[in-house]
């Protein structure tokens, strides 16, 4: 019970949030018509079962004109039936598209706020493989919570309707027991109980395993799937190493996990569905066995046993709804528990940059300069990486960051940006000052070039000539012609030519600020001098921070900082 109440505690924490979102109206009439047509349809078998009794009996007194007429009356009883079952579908995954779109959103809006998900990976929390959280256990938890819940609600419905039914023919079918009879109010009722309770323990006792199970399939499935991704990113990267077997032992390491894990589920599932499918397979007689000897005993005619057992079947099944449905019932809850896990995982990283034991970023009060005051950045595993204090970049000074690799460098750029919060001390950045990060090997979305130029921009942010200028400044003139073509420029261009489209896209955006994370690294030097060059002519009012390890690159700054390692602590600036 203990279990239950956190489950149902975590199916309202999951679905509320959308049945009082701005589309919640909609939401609320579409539940409200899916549930309606689901009552519906609990009357129509209730219709149903009462014909079940005047039909049997007409075909056992053979009077045809009462067989017609109840042919006729089953005819538009069923007609109305496919009409209710083809819009509940229809309304059901209208449904369920709103409320995904709605999720999805959600998710995607904080996943991606505020650099939330590089935080979650520095943080190592266990949400692993968002992409298949927001894109598949979403449309999952969405699908099979309305199949579970409107299942549940059927059954409870149901078994308020038949129970009733089933209760008076108790007394018209008293049990009949080696020819002596006996009167026991709603026997069959009990026996329904009796039935369903020992089916839904069984059931339990054996499936319990399938919600663990179910679980880590899921996760070893993502796991591979983001394997084989990766090794497509970086397929030039495998093949110039000759990769290709170490790879694909990999891949198979992680796809035995698959297999492995399935194996298990395939032999707990076949114990589960031998349960079960008896289960069922019993049920269709025991009615009969129950009802028969009433029958022969002349107290009922043939149209009451079947009614009775059209009933009986439909208290039980009611009843039996936990058994039926018990290997949907653990796939759902190891997919809540995936939603679940993934959004306290964005808690935690939304928390964790209002602490108040991390880097503070703040405006300066002159508005001139970067200050880095008392900084002590670390690892994400808490030992130290480097310090800094009274360090001041000040606007229109541009300088070249200098030291050994793996001293700090880029992380205190990610510190600046606001992306890195392990360590502690202040940041002040000049109020309202626009920056932009180049790392060494940029990123661009899949799609159009225009927009891989423009990005974060809007397509649309920049004209046609503004983007064929930059592209030839920066010495690209065709790629001009490609602006519409679509393309993962990420796979399609050498780093070389990405750096090129990153000082671009700088040209575009023209920001206060400009960090260099050996964003040049990959060009020869009278092509990096060229870049630089063109920098300080179309971007006069632009600061400029660089990495780098190049004597060449001081000419192109006004003074130089270094980093000083240290064998006992962290590393120091040094002006």
């Amino acid at each position: 019970m203990k279990k239950l109440g956190t489950t149902l505690a975590t199916v309202w924490r999951l679905s509320a949030p959308y049945f009082r979102s701005e589309d919640k109206w909609a939401g609320w009439i579409l539940l409200g018509a899916v549930i309606g047509i689901e009552l519906a349809t609990v009357a129509i078998n209730v219709l149903l079962n009462q014909w079940n009794s005047r039909f049997y009996n007409a075909l056992q007194e053979r009077n045809w004109s009462t067989f017609v007429y109840e042919l006729k009356y089953f005819s538009v009883i069923a007609a109305i039936y496919i009409a209710l079952a083809v819009y509940q579908l229809y309304l059901n995954q209208w449904l369920q598209i709103r409320w995904r779109t709605w999720l999805t959103r959600r998710y995607l809006a904080e996943w991606l706020h505020d650099a939330n998900h590089y935080r979650m990976q520095l943080l190592g929390d266990a949400a692993d493989n968002p992409d298949q959280r927001i894109a598949d256990d979403v449309r999952l938890f969405v699908e099979q919570t309305l199949t579970i819940g409107i299942g549940f609600l059927s059954s409870i419905v149901t078994l308020a309707s038949f129970v009733i039914i089933l209760w008076g023919l108790s007394a018209a079918a008293p049990l009949h027991v080696f020819g002596m009879q006996y009167d026991i109010p709603g026997y069959l009722v009990w026996g329904a109980l009796v039935y369903a309770v020992l089916g839904t323990v069984l059931t339990h006792l054996i499936g319990r395993p399938l919600i663990g199970l179910d679980f880590r399939q899921q996760q070893y499935e993502a796991d591979f799937r983001f394997n084989l991704v990766r090794a497509r990113e970086n397929a030039e990267q495998i093949a110039l190493l000759h990769g290709e077997s170490a790879e694909r032992e990999r891949l198979l390491d992680r796809f035995n996990n698959v297999i492995s894990n399935w194996m298990a589920i395939m032999i707990r599932t076949k114990k589960v569905t031998a349960l079960t499918a008896s289960y069922s397979q019993a049920s269709v007689i025991f009615p009969f066995i129950l009802v028969a000897p009433a029958y022969f005993a002349e107290k009922i005619q043939l149209g009451g046993m079947m009614q009775t057992a059209s009933a009986f079947s439909s208290v039980q099944g009611a009843l039996s709804f936990f058994v039926s449905a018990y290997r949907q019932l653990a796939m759902w809850r190891s997919i809540m528990m995936r939603l679940d896990g993934f959004e306290e995982a964005v808690t935690h990283a939304k928390s964790f940059r209002s602490r108040t034991d991390i880097v503070q970023l703040g405006a300066s009060p002159d508005g001139s300069a970067i200050t880095l005051d008392e900084l002590a950045l670390k690892l994400p595993n808490g030992k130290p990486l480097l310090t800094a204090n009274r360090i001041s970049f000040k606007s229109g000074e541009n300088i070249l960051l200098k030291g050994p690799s793996g001293s700090g460098k880029s992380t205190l750029f990610r510190t600046i940006a606001g992306i890195w919060p392990f360590g502690r001390g202040s940041i002040t950045i000049p109020a309202h000052a626009t920056l932009m990060m180049l790392p060494q090997r940029p990123y661009f979305p899949v799609g159009t070039l225009k927009d891989a130029i423009v990005y974060p921009s809007e397509s649309g942010a920049f004209d046609r000539d503004r983007l064929r200028d930059v592209l030839i400044a920066v010495g690209m003139p065709a790629m001009v012609e490609r602006l519409d073509e679509d393309g993962h420029w990420n796979r399609m261009l050498s780093l070389g030519e990405q750096q090129r489209l990153g000082i671009a896209r700088a040209l575009l955006q023209a920001p206060q600020y400009l960090f260099l994370d050996e964003a040049t690294a990959s060009l020869d030097e009278p092509s990096e001098a060229r870049l630089y060059e063109l920098l300080a002519a179309k971007l006069p009012e632009t600061t400029i921070i660089s990495i780098g390890h190049r004597n060449t690159l001081s000419a192109f700054h006004h003074r130089e900082m270094g980093l000083k390692p240290s064998q006992t602590g962290p590393a120091t600036f040094e002006l």
